[in-house]
C-alpha cells in the first residue's frame, strides 16, 4: 500500500488534507512537532478522530535557534513561518524515506495567509526544504504545478481540490460531505503570530539572548515587568496562574505574595543576590494587585527555593510606575 506522511497539526485544513488522500486509499501517518509555541493536544485528538499513526517530534532546540535568525524573516509578528514550514517538510521528508512513505502531505491552502501560502512562498519552502516535487497540498493542488506522486500516479489528480483564499465555505462543505463530528476553530494555533507573546518574546530576548525554553514557557503566564536589564518580575492574574508560577521556580527565583490579604504570587527572576531596591519594587507591585491595594501599607512576604521566608513591609506601587516598567 501506497503511504503518506501529513504534517498534521489536528486544525481543521490538515483533517481534510487527510481524508482527501485516505480516500484515495493511501495510508497516511501523520506528523506533529512539539516547541514551547505549539504543541501536540489537538493533532492526538483529530488522529484518533481520523484513525491514522501519530508521531511528534520535539525540535524545540533546532527550532529556537532558527527562530533568532529566520532565513526569510518574519511575518506580522515573530512568526517565521516560510523558514519553520520548510523545517518541518524537511523533516517530515526524512521520516517519509525512514517509513518508505511516497510523498508528504500538507493542510496548506493557496492564498489562506499572504506571507507563507502564496504561490510563491509555496515553491520556496518546498525548495529549502530538500524534498521539492514531493509535497503535496491536496486542498489546493489543482491550482498548483502537478507534483512527482501526481506525475506517477501515485494519487489521482482528478480527485484533488482546487480551494483558494481565505474563505471557509468549501472547508465546510467537505466537513458534511465527510461526517466529520469534531475539529477545532480555525484561530491560530501558533503562538509567534499573537502580537503580546510576539513582544514579551522580543523583550526577553533582548535582554536575556541565551534565555530557554523554561523563560519561554513563563512568558505564557501573569502581567509581566521589568525592573531593570537583569531582572524581571512574572505576576499571577488567577489561582491558576498562582499555582503555575510556583511551579516553574528555579533554584534563583524568589517567589512573593501578601501575607494579610488575598491576591497574586509573583516570581522575581534574576541574578543572585538580589539587590534590596529591586526585591522592594517587587513586592509594592505585588501589593498593587491585591485585595491590599488602598492600603498604606501592606507586609509582602519572599522566599527562595532554598531560602527561609523573609518580610517586607511596603506601599503598594503607584500607577504610572506600573505603566512605565510593564511588559505588554
Amino acid at each position: 500500500m501506497t503511504t503518506a506522511i501529513s504534517i498534521f497539526s489536528g486544525g481543521l485544513d490538515s483533517i481534510l488534507s487527510v481524508k482527501v488522500i485516505l480516500n484515495q486509499g493511501i495510508k497516511v501517518i501523520g506528523l506533529n512537532f512539539s516547541t514551547p509555541f505549539f504543541g501536540p493536544d489537538q493533532a492526538r485528538k483529530s488522529a484518533e478522530q481520523l484513525g491514522i499513526e501519530l508521531i511528534i517530534q520535539d525540535i524545540t532546540d533546532v527550532h529556537l535557534k532558527m527562530l533568532k535568525a529566520p532565513h526569510f524573516g518574519y511575518g506580522k509578528n515573530m512568526n517565521p513561518c516560510k523558514d519553520c514550514h520548510a523545517m518541518m517538510l524537511h523533516y517530515a521528508g526524512q521520516l517519509m524515506e525512514e517509513k518508505d512513505a511516497k510523498f508528504i502531505i500538507t493542510g496548506e491552502v493557496l492564498g489562506q495567509r499572504p506571507f507563507s501560502q502564496n504561490q510563491s512562498a509555496l515553491v520556496e519552502v518546498a525548495r529549502a526544504s530538500g524534498y521539492e516535487g514531493y509535497i503535496l497540498r491536496p486542498l489546493s493542488a489543482k491550482l498548483l504545478s502537478p507534483t512527482i506522486p501526481e506525475e506517477k500516479g501515485w494519487v489521482k489528480r482528478d480527485d484533488l481540490l482546487d480551494i483558494s483564499g481565505r474563505g471557509r465555505k468549501k472547508q465546510m462543505e467537505l466537513v458534511e460531505a465527510y461526517g466529520i463530528k469534531v475539529y477545532p476553530s480555525p484561530a491560530g494555533g501558533c503562538l509567534l503570530t499573537d502580537p503580546g507573546f510576539s513582544r514579551r518574546l522580543k523583550e526577553l530576548w533582548q535582554y536575556h539572548p541565551d534565555a530557554g525554553a523554561h523563560d519561554i514557557e513563563l512568558l505564557k503566564v501573569g502581567r509581566h515587568f521589568r525592573l531593570d536589564s537583569d531582572y524581571k518580575l512574572v505576576v499571577g492574574r488567577n489561582q491558576e496562574e498562582n499555582k503555575l508560577i510556583q511551579e516553574s521556580v528555579e533554584e534563583t527565583d524568589l517567589l512573593l505574595y501578601a501575607v494579610d490579604f488575598p491576591g497574586p504570587t509573583s516570581l522575581l527572576r534574576g541574578k543572585m543576590p538580589y539587590p534590596e531596591g529591586c526585591i522592594k519594587k517587587a513586592a509594592e507591585i505585588t501589593a498593587y494587585y491585591g485585595k491590599g491595594k488602598q492600603e498604606s501599607t501592606v507586609s509582602v512576604a519572599y522566599s527562595g527555593a532554598s531560602n527561609s521566608k523573609e518580610m517586607i513591609e511596603i506601599s503598594p506601587c503607584e500607577v504610572k510606575e506600573l505603566e512605565r516598567i510593564s511588559i505588554m
